[in-house]
């Protein structure tokens, strides 16, 4: 029950986390995409500070040295790095082709587990893994990509990758150091506490890529869609994402997190036929299926 619990958090948390590419196209429309970090994670902490605030300062002065720096790099890699690689990245690419790139995480995440963590994977683990990949090759081979890449384009398309590296490296930390559950205090955090201090964290890291040479009267021009968007980029893609993916990652290993992981370029890709109104092509579909196949078959484990 334990295995299958922390699949279900994992496939919300990056189903929710996967709506980040379709609403940051929308937010770069007008806004900065560096403004868009530290704006989204302030309505977030003040709608939420009732709730968690006093809790969550009270619980940041008992914490070792060591538990506040692995606070430090998951705010750092993922929320601040994504964030900021993903949202400028956007503005330069499609929105489908960003959220597919976003795909290549499992891959990422994979290997960084099995070179950092050192962890074994059987013949299911590759399989479900390889579909994932396969997954991401037939989406990124619509015809309607064919055309060639302006310089900006390759470098949007680049920006994603990196956005994709950063989800990754935040993926591996936060398992290695649930692994050391034992010798730090994290194990014993709870999840909504442990989002809102590593919210906190990363609010404050990204007030100075936000704020620099960006002027925050930009904001005065943005309507009430901007708003909404930048409502549900930090009380769900932040809070709640991250709420489902503490939960899920406790109870699941590297390469299982790594393989739901793909939930991201599938919701992505679905948005952005439904809401977008951009074309997907059969292969994109048939990459879809094959990123649903290979969680299943990972979850066929348990």
């Amino acid at each position: 029950m334990k295995n299958i619990s922390g699949k279900i958090y994992l496939m919300l948390g990056f189903s929710l986390a996967g709506t980040s590419v379709v609403t940051g196209s929308i937010l770069t429309e007008k806004l900065n995409g560096r403004l868009v970090t530290p704006i989204s994670l302030g309505i977030m902490l003040l709608c939420l500070f009732p709730f968690y605030g006093v809790r969550s300062i009270r619980l940041a002065g008992c914490l070792k040295k060591r538990d506040l720096a692995v606070f430090t790099l998951q705010a750092g890699f993922g929320i601040v790095l994504f964030r900021l690689f993903l949202l400028t990245g956007v503005g330069l690419t499609s929105t489908v082709e960003a959220g597919i790139l976003t795909g290549t995480t499992p891959a990422i995440t994979s290997i960084l587990a099995f070179l950092v963590l050192k962890e074994t994977c059987n013949s299911r683990t590759v399989l479900g893994i390889a579909c994932s990949v396969l997954g991401i090759v037939l989406i990124q081979k619509n015809p309607q990509n064919s055309a060639a890449f302006s310089m900006s384009h390759a470098v949007g398309n680049l920006l994603v990758l990196c956005a994709a590296a950063s989800e990754s490296t935040f993926n591996i930390i936060s398992r290695k150091y649930r692994e050391e559950g034992n010798d730090t205090e994290l194990f014993s955090v709870p999840p909504m506490i442990q989002m809102y201090l590593v919210s906190l964290i990363a609010f404050f890291l990204s007030l100075i890529p936000g704020f620099y040479k960006q002027s925050v009267l930009s904001l005065s021009t943005i309507g009430w869609r901007e708003w909404l968007a930048l409502s549900w980029y930090g009380l769900v893609v932040t809070a709640l994402a991250f709420i489902f993916f503490f939960q899920g990652v406790k109870r699941s290993g590297a390469y299982t997190t790594a393989t739901f992981s793909g939930m991201i370029p599938l919701t992505s890709m679905l948005l952005s036929l439904f809401f977008l109104n951009e074309p997907i092509g059969l292969n994109q579909w048939a990459g879809g299926g094959f990123i649903i196949f290979g969680m299943l078959f990972i979850g066929r484990q348990s």
